[in-house]
């Protein structure tokens, strides 16, 4: 049996310097070399989400960590959602389940105003509870460990290091620049009992030869005296699903020729674009985001997202007139699919009599779907899995997040998608031109893929070579930990985690 090991936490200089991905790869890495690791984020803010086996809801970099631990995700890895709803408001969920909206104000000053839920003790004790099935815990801090003036209320990065005796390895993002500053600086900003913590540092998306910070190296474990472990090259050909906005912001957002384009209609409240991660590393199909009309005017499928919030999206998706382009490219001979939301909004109506999500009660959809919406306040959170009602000895696999319920328009008659094992019909069907659905995850079922694409035959010759999405994913984090063995001193790394 491996040696007990300290949990370790990635904890950053800022958002979007590695800290997931990185977490991502310590997992894989300590799997292979024989531990039983499991990731942890106290407190996570994102709106790409994941419902574990139970049927709860997570944030998404949670489970991609667990599925790179090789275990199955639980909300004890992420006891703590926060889902963003407007600038000031967002939705909260602990232990999975939502227990509602809360003001950015009095989240972050007021914890023990909170619904009467004492936060901390509740991520603690899932913490707890994590750390007595695994080994190692890799835990992942959010932000900036020196915002000073949420030190208070934080229940994420250095106090949750604290009681877990985690020993945290600090992360910069070099290519952001300021990398001395924001290091060192984060480190003296800790008071003294915090600083003790952090044993070690590693930099992150360098780029160009690595010899040239050498001696930038040395001048950081002098000014610091914390070791620097390892310097991370930046990747282009590792592919890991990421759940923050700001890798959307490098997503392609143009069309290429010679292969079938699909446009994702890049929505105000877009959530789980990880839905379309499988699409970006298909041969045959270019998968880009766009609110251009020319540019959805001229995709072989459109496909609308999930959303945060369906009935602002169509009053936006009105006044900018991407609502007219979608129902004109599906008249001009486009695919159009929608996911959850996007499913919602091709519908006849969108309705909301308890103002689940604003003051509209009533708006008109896209009318592509013969379809009703009406939103209420219950989330349905499952993993769930079926046969294409057109195809009934084919296996569908996917997960629900969403809220309302969707029902024929008046006595519309229609085709469900999908056929649940659990006696329920999933998503509407009109034809092989026009569908939607609320499970996500299904674009990772080969077999649905290539029922989209069929249409497309013709301009797929060249390309049309069979695509494992769940093999590439294995392989991607084989990638993902070879390459952080090779520049981080992982014998240095186990003493640490290893020292009494």
């Amino acid at each position: 049996m491996s040696e007990r090991l300290h949990p370790v936490m990635l904890a950053g200089t800022g958002s979007d310097v590695g800290k997931s991905v990185l977490a991502a790869a310590l997992c894989r890495i300590f799997l292979q070399d024989g531990y039983r690791p499991a990731p942890f984020k106290a407190q996570n803010m994102a709106l790409n989400s994941y419902a574990t086996p139970e049927g709860l809801e997570i944030g998404r970099a949670q489970a991609v960590q667990a599925e790179a631990a090789g275990v199955p995700c639980h909300t004890d890895m992420n006891p703590l959602l926060l889902k963003p709803q407007s600038d000031h408001t967002s939705q909260v969920i602990l232990h999975g389940r939502t227990v509602g909206q809360k003001n950015a104000y009095d989240y972050w000053r007021r914890h023990d105003a909170n619904m009467g839920i004492d936060f901390r003790q509740e991520v603690c004790g899932a913490y707890d509870r994590l750390a007595a099935r695994y080994n190692p815990i890799v835990m992942e801090g959010a932000g900036s460990i020196s915002e000073l003036n949420l030190r208070d209320t934080d229940l994420v990065n250095l106090p949750m290091a604290r009681h877990a005796g985690a020993d945290v390895i600090l992360v910069g993002d070099i290519d952001r620049g300021g990398v001395f500053a924001s290091v060192y600086g984060s480190i003296a900003l800790q008071a003294p009992e915090d600083r003790k913590l952090i044993k070690g540092i590693i930099i992150n998306k360098f780029r160009g030869d690595l010899r040239l910070f050498d001696e930038g190296r040395r001048m950081l474990e002098q000014i610091c005296g914390i070791p620097v472990l390892g310097v991370v090259p930046y990747f282009r050909d590792i592919h890991i699903e990421e759940e923050d906005s700001v890798a959307l912001a490098q997503k392609s957002m143009r069309m290429e020729q010679g292969k079938v384009n699909v446009a994702v209609v890049l929505l105000k409240h877009l959530s789980n674009y990880t839905d379309f991660d499988v699409l970006e590393q298909d041969p045959r199909v270019h998968l880009f985001y766009t609110s251009n009309v020319e540019d959805i005017l001229r995709a072989d499928i459109v496909i609308l997202p999930g959303s945060k919030s369906t009935l602002d999206e169509l009053y936006e998706l009105r006044r900018n007139g991407c609502a007219q382009a979608i129902i004109r490219a599906h008249r001009e001979g486009a695919t159009v699919l929608g996911i959850c939301g996007g499913y919602q909004l091709m519908g006849v109506e969108v309705c909301d009599p308890e103002h689940v999500e604003g003051d509209i009660e009533r708006l008109p959809g896209l009318g592509l779907l013969p379809v009703t919406t009406t939103m209420s306040g219950e989330k349905q959170t499952r993993q769930v899995e079926g046969v294409m009602n057109h195809e009934p000895d084919t296996l569908i696999r996917g997960y629900e997040i969403h809220m309302g319920q969707t029902y024929p328009f008046g006595d519309a008659k229609y085709s469900p998608l999908v056929r649940l094992t659990d006696g329920r019909e999933d998503g509407c069907l009109v034809d092989t031109t026009c569908m939607g659905t609320y499970l996500h995850g299904i674009l990772d079922n080969r077999s649905f893929v290539d029922f989209l694409l069929q249409r497309f035959a013709g301009k797929m010759a060249e390309s049309d070579k069979p695509f494992d999405y769940q093999a590439f994913k294995q392989q991607q984090y084989d990638l993902l930990a070879a390459h952080v063995r090779q520049h981080v001193d992982m014998q240095r790394l186990y003493q640490i985690l290893s020292d009494d």
